[in-house]
């Protein structure tokens, strides 16, 4: 049920702009943010571009013959840069998944949201591809927005095929990573029902990114991503931020006015440019990406008006303030404590780590029988290949008085495992308390040898 008009509303309405994307009554504020050339645009175009090549060439890109990333779920593989991990090396996947939380840590401590604007796919992806290309299609904001207020037209159609079409190769790509590019070469070329299950995942993907990049936008940045509500914990007064010199701009006037005023001149250029719609002016704020449109928007206006670069720059709170800014603290000491502990941990974890992985399994079925004198035993071994060759792999036993039946090398490819079901006979004395142990080695005869103590289960008369 609507209220007239000429009634006030029973529900309290908000005070101003609840968010930058949201206009008074609720509705939708697109954002048309102007591109200011500048230094920092070019650095940043750098460092995106580069970061684009990398993401669309590492699932093409081999290492030692493996693929450079290759996450095979189905097959509980993990490739990274020619190492193979499985889920049983749970310490290598600990330190890693630690060192990347506890860098986050440290990096904002030291540089702010540098990753939001430098080098998140989000920033990285709109702002620096289908920005551009929704100016190519559809001009200068200003235009933009006059194709708002008057509806699709056939120049806003063709932008959404171009974004549709590249949302298709960023969903493809992002499927490589989990299936690698030759099998999604061969799924391309076939009929989608060969595979059903990833070309739902590709079609979903592609739908998401096109979401994404086309409608959502900053959105996400301000409503779904949780970074920006962190940063209130993880910040501190010296940590890097882009801030407003407001004892430098302020009071704000146009330039020849009485009084004297500060250097800023209420052009509002930084607040027109910048891709999350705030006015960096007002301080610190959840939506502000780093992303230093303001800076080089403000530098340009500076340098017209014959004043001084920085109104806007790279500082810290306390330097704006005033303060002297330190670099080393005790918070920014921690972190790099742990992160360095962390890295150190990994590296020694993953060049420790040995070419095969040898593993007892759980026995299926009668865990023995009983023959008499002599109890028949069953275990299971599983042996995985971590080196770049094939290997065969010898199972014996180490322990006297036990027989294990005669069991067929195990030949393994690169990657390869395989699972030996081994009979071992023991004689009935051997068992305390229906408990015994046997020593499992396993030699690939180039190096590799190791030991395992086998639980055996019999029968509890067995021994003393």
């Amino acid at each position: 049920m609507s209220t007239p008009a000429d009634q006030p509303s029973l529900l309290p309405r908000p005070k101003g702009r609840v968010l930058p994307t949201l206009d008074d009554d609720g509705n939708r504020r697109w954002l048309r943010p102007r591109l200011s050339p500048g230094r920092f645009l070019t650095r940043r175009r750098a460092v995106g571009y580069a970061l684009m090549a990398l993401f669309l060439a590492l699932p093409h890109l081999t290492v030692a013959g493996k693929p450079a990333m290759l996450l095979d779920i189905p097959a509980r593989r993990f490739t990274l840069l020619g190492l193979t991990f499985t889920p049983t090396e749970t310490p290598v996947l600990m330190l890693f998944l630690l060192a990347v939380f506890v860098g986050v840590f440290l990096l904002t401590a030291l540089f702010g949201r540098v990753w939001c604007g430098w080098g998140c796919p989000q920033t990285v992806w709109l702002e620096l591809l289908f920005r551009p290309i929704e100016r190519l299609f559809e001009g200068s904001p200003q235009e933009q927005r006059r194709r708002d207020r008057e509806g699709p037209d056939v120049r806003r159609v063709l932008k959404n095929v171009v974004f549709l079409l590249l949302a298709f190769v960023l969903g493809n790509t992002f499927l490589a990573y989990f299936v690698g590019a030759e099998q999604l070469g061969h799924w391309m070329r076939g009929s989608p029902a060969e595979h059903p299950t990833a070309f739902a995942v590709m079609a979903l993907t592609t739908a998401a990114v096109f979401f994404d990049f086309a409608w959502f936008r900053e959105q996400t940045c301000m409503v779904v991503c949780p970074y920006g509500r962190f940063q209130s914990v993880l910040l501190d007064r010296q940590s890097l931020v882009v801030g407003y010199d407001h004892a430098r701009g302020e009071p704000r006037g146009k330039v020849g006015k009485a009084p004297p005023v500060g250097d800023c001149v209420d052009c509002q250029a930084c607040v027109i440019t910048c891709p999350t719609g705030i006015d960096i002016r007002d301080g610190l704020q959840m939506e502000c990406v780093h992303c230093t449109q303001c800076i080089d928007a403000c530098d340009a206006i500076m340098d017209r008006l014959k004043r001084p670069r920085g109104l806007i720059r790279y500082s810290s709170q306390a330097e704006l303030a005033g303060e002297p800014r330190r670099l080393v603290r005790p918070r920014v000491l921690a972190y790099a404590a742990v992160v360095t502990g962390l890295v150190v941990a990994l590296v020694a974890v993953v060049s420790t780590r040995r070419p095969a992985e040898v593993t007892l399994l759980r026995t299926i079925g009668v865990p023995f029988v009983d023959r008499g004198e002599r109890v028949e035993v069953h275990l299971r071994v599983k042996v995985h290949n971590r080196a770049d060759a094939p290997r065969v792999y010898a199972i014996t036993l180490a322990e006297p008085g036990l027989t294990l039946a005669p069991v067929a090398p195990l030949t393994l490819g690169p990657d390869e495992a395989a699972t030996a079901v081994l009979t071992v006979l023991a004689p009935r004395e051997r068992f305390a308390g229906g408990r015994a142990t046997a020593r499992v080695v396993v030699d690939d005869g180039q190096g590799f040898r190791q030991e395992l103590t086998a639980p055996l289960v019999g029968p509890l008369g067995g021994g003393p």
